[in-house]
């Protein structure tokens, strides 16, 4: 009987134990499912939060002196915002492509102008290869005529009516000289034999007890002035004191 009775024990536990396992998991997966089921609002639930936050903000309004605003006042002043907002939208969009519309002048003009810089250059230095190449051309065609002169002079005999070659040779001398001043092309005139360094050159020198500064004593190649710069200076034999 003993042995009987402890063995149902046995069957009645373990039936307990079975069914307290099939609970747990029961609730577990009752758990699980209310995890996985996502929060929601209810419309109901949406109304009172939003009728608290009424009720929160005209408190508030209340407390601190503020006039309340009602929904319909303040739709009317969101849509005058809005208006005044796009009002200033359309207002900058027109700055905008009057902006747009300058920089495309201002971007032309500048290329015109790049383009004519460009052009006046290359005129420039067209011109300017023109002047070197041609700058001379009028004082050229003034000594033709005495190269003309020449070529006569040296197809004529010695003696001509009483007129020797040597006669004929000065005067073209003369007619080269005085072109040559017309275009401002004067000779270094010597003064008192006195040597300057800054207008004659010398080419030779002659040691002598009889002066006391270098001294000019024979004009071996005449020198020039063009306007009132030297174009050539004169080669000269010279003077100097001798040393002791």
């Amino acid at each position: 009987m003993s042995n009987q009775k402890s063995e149902e024990e046995k069957k009645e536990k373990t039936k307990v134990l079975t069914n307290q396992g099939k609970e747990v998991e029961a609730e577990k997966s009752d758990n699980s499912k209310k995890v996985e089921k996502p929060f929601e609002v209810t419309e109901q639930e949406e109304i009172e939060y939003l009728n608290t936050e009424r009720e929160e903000e005209t408190e508030t309004c209340e407390k601190e002196g503020i006039p309340e605003v009602s929904s319909k006042e303040q739709e009317e002043k969101s849509s005058q915002l809005i208006e005044k907002l796009q009002e200033e939208i359309k207002v900058k969009e027109t700055e905008i492509k009057e902006l747009q519309r300058q920089l495309e002048e201002l971007k032309d003009k500048y290329l015109r102008q790049l383009a004519e810089l460009d052009n006046v250059r290359k005129r420039t230095e067209r011109e300017k290869e023109d002047y070197f190449q041609y700058a001379l051309t009028d004082l050229l065609r003034e000594i033709l005529p005495i190269i003309d002169n020449f070529e006569r002079a040296l197809k004529t005999p010695d003696e001509v009516d009483g007129r020797t070659f040597r006669e004929g040779v000065e005067l073209i001398y003369r007619m080269l000289l005085n072109l040559l001043q017309r275009h401002g092309v004067r000779p270094i005139e010597l003064q008192n034999d006195k040597f300057d360094p800054n207008l004659h050159h010398a080419l030779a020198s002659e040691e002598s007890d009889e002066v006391s500064e270098p001294k000019i004593k024979e004009e071996l190649q005449k020198g020039y002035f063009i306007h009132n710069r030297l174009l050539r200076p004169t080669m000269v034999k010279v003077i100097i004191p001798k040393k002791n």
